[in-house]
């Protein structure tokens, strides 16, 4: 009797998100001119602190599935000519496994004072489409639920940071302190997606509810990190 192993089918995460292979629904990347340099901070499901980070999302989230929402607040930016300078994006992200494995679902909630190409423009960078720093999300970025205007409101004060968006979102976190109390707990020099510094954080009052998602994120894991992101010609 043939014995199969039971992850036998499994291809190997190089293989999984090979741009290489022909996919016919995987968003097709234009290199675009575009800049973002800010602040994106989150909240997710894992116990803290998030393996993610150190592994570069090749461990498997603490509770087996992943669910976020994700903070950017855009001090300096621009799409192709348009100023996207003091915006909000607020992310809904949810991942059924490794954060490397791909298959992300997204919903994106950009910034109602944002312009019309201002607003294409952040989706197409967050689709990954706009090519640079986030072109790896036309590959983990299987389906975006969502991408709505709204009333996008980010706080930013001291060891707290705070995403609010109506209903929708109501998420806090704060830094965890370290030995030293002046200073949070930082994962420094990272090749992690969002920036090589990243500081530990913890939820406080977090929830999420839209798109028949229900979550509770407080006293999850969260992080915090300057980016400085662009596209493929900076």
């Amino acid at each position: 009797m043939l014995r199969r192993r039971p992850d036998a089918d499994r291809l190997p995460v190089s293989q999984r998100i090979d741009s290489r292979v022909e996919n016919p629904k995987r968003r097709q990347m234009r290199p675009t001119d575009w800049a973002i340099r800010g602040e994106l901070f989150l909240n997710c499901s894992c116990t803290v602190f998030c393996p993610c980070v150190v592994s570069l999302g090749k461990h498997p989230p603490t509770e087996g599935t992943c669910k976020a929402w994700m903070a950017i607040a855009i001090d300096e930016g621009h799409y192709e000519g348009e100023s996207l300078s003091g915006l909000n994006v607020g992310l809904m992200v949810e991942i059924p496994g490794p954060m490397a494995e791909g298959d992300w679902r997204v919903a994106a909630y950009i910034d109602e004072r944002a312009s019309g190409k201002a607003y294409n423009g952040l989706l197409q960078i967050l689709s990954g489409a706009a090519g640079g720093t986030t072109g790896l999300f036309t590959l983990l970025v299987s389906e975006i639920i969502g991408a709505e205007r709204e009333k996008v409101v980010i706080v930013r004060e001291g060891r707290k940071r705070g995403l609010y968006i109506g209903r929708k979102i109501q998420g806090e976190i704060e830094m965890i302190e370290g030995a030293s109390p002046e200073h949070p707990v930082v994962i420094s020099n990272t090749r992690y997606w969002m920036g090589p510094d990243v500081i530990a954080a913890r939820g406080l009052k977090s929830k999420v509810r839209d798109f028949g998602r229900v979550w509770d994120l407080s006293g999850k894991s969260g992080e915090i990190c300057a980016i400085d992101w662009s596209g493929p010609g900076k």
